[in-house]
């Protein structure tokens, strides 16, 4: 039995959204997003709750049909209020500035790095060593706030890096510790 398949999406106010088929589309106060589900999973709007079926309790349908649900989800939570990811770089030197829509890390390297985000999805700057990223689509944010990251992730002796705000880097003691 999945559990989070079972469970009804209740739409808040604002948001509408259409079927044809497979194809459901989500519109609401942050945007528009639009995604195709599997056809073995039934999707049954009535009113303002959603709630989902599967013909069988096989194990591929168990897993569309929590996967579907919560696909779902993220499309209603993302048009509704939107999903956030906070950043901050540590180490001396290291600072990010926005120039137009364009994220310009300098992070220690020969170079700036120059990171564009794609469309729907905004980065801020409230100070040199924060970057928080912005969008409608869950996936689409955690996947720059990823790549944002990646360009110099934390190292295990001096804790130097891109990190996400709250995430713990496990220090090593290095030649010295005895």
């Amino acid at each position: 039995m999945s559990r989070i398949g079972n469970k009804i999406i209740v739409i808040p106010a604002g948001v509408t959204i259409t079927q044809d088929g497979n194809d459901v589309t989500v519109k609401g106060p942050k945007g528009e997003l639009s995604r195709t589900f599997s056809s073995d999973i039934k999707i049954n709007i009535e009113g303002n709750e959603v709630t989902f079926t599967r013909p069988n309790d096989s194990k591929e349908m168990k897993t569309i049909h929590g996967t579907t649900r919560a696909n779902f989800n993220n499309m209603v939570v993302g048009v509704s209020e939107g999903f956030e990811k906070a950043l901050e770089l540590i180490g001396v030197g290291y600072r990010a500035q926005l120039q137009g829509t364009k994220l310009v890390l300098n992070v220690g390297y020969s170079h700036p790095v120059e990171i564009t985000p794609p469309a729907g999805v905004t980065v801020e700057v409230p100070s040199n060593t924060q970057v928080i990223v912005k969008g409608a689509n869950k996936e689409d944010v955690g996947e720059l706030a990823a790549n944002i990251r990646i360009v110099r992730p934390p190292e295990p002796y001096k804790g130097k890096g891109i990190r996400y705000v709250g995430e713990y880097v496990r220090r090593k003691e290095g030649k010295t510790g005895k």
